[in-house]
């Protein structure tokens, strides 16, 4: 059976959020993470193993500032033994059946990458590509709710020449057409969120989430 965020997350999508009426969802545990802290404009979902009057002690509807305060993250990793990820931007794109904008080669889920490591951590069914020069490397696998994600990588001296907006771009003709592919980025990191705008990604919210030690 479908988990309910994978659900929203699909929705959002394709253009269909939750309403930004202030109000709170308290959700399952979902796969891919011990828990999720996902926001949308005036709409909060938490997702994990937790009763939803525990999560009201720390929330409100409407308070938009408790729902990423420092006291209510750190509770919820406390409560559930769990390591916080950053707080990321999820940006999504379509997949789509075109040329790809780079040429790359797969290289497969063993590719010796720091990138690849750090990705594999949080999913499944991961792929590797780099360009000839492995001046670049993309990993596509199945994270949150078994969505398709994409991480990249680009070399310090080739940052700058549109490399990573061609692996971005690229990354979506390595889905199903149509199918969502999705993104999480550091807020801080303006050059990957230029890259995946550019590649024709629009951001839909932003999450955290809690791993295993």
């Amino acid at each position: 059976m479908e988990h309910p965020l994978r659900a929203v997350l699909f929705d959002a999508a394709r253009g269909r959020a939750p309403e930004p009426d202030g109000s709170i969802d308290v959700l399952p545990a979902p796969e891919g993470a011990r828990a999720a802290i996902v926001l949308f404009p005036g709409h909060l979902v938490v997702a994990a193993p937790i009763d939803g009057k525990q999560v009201d002690e720390w929330v409100a509807p409407g308070d938009f500032a408790s729902w990423i305060a420092p006291e209510f993250v750190g509770w919820l990793a406390a409560t559930l033994d769990a390591r916080v990820g950053s707080q990321d931007v999820v940006l999504v794109a379509p997949g789509e059946r075109r040329p790809p904008a780079i040429a790359l080669r797969h290289a497969g889920a063993a590719f010796d990458h720091p990138r690849v490591r750090q990705a594999s951590r949080a999913r499944t069914d991961v792929n590797v590509w780099v360009d000839d020069h492995e001046r670049g490397v993309l990993v596509v696998g199945c994270g949150l709710t078994g969505r398709y994600e994409l991480a990249f990588e680009v070399s310090p001296d080739w940052r700058g020449h549109g490399l990573g907006r061609a692996i971005a771009a690229t990354a979506r003709t390595l889905v199903p057409e149509g199918e969502p592919l999705f993104a999480q980025v550091a807020a801080a990191n303006a050059p990957s969120l230029r890259a995946l705008l550019a590649a024709g990604f629009a951001p839909i919210g932003a999450e955290i989430l809690f791993f295993p030690h």
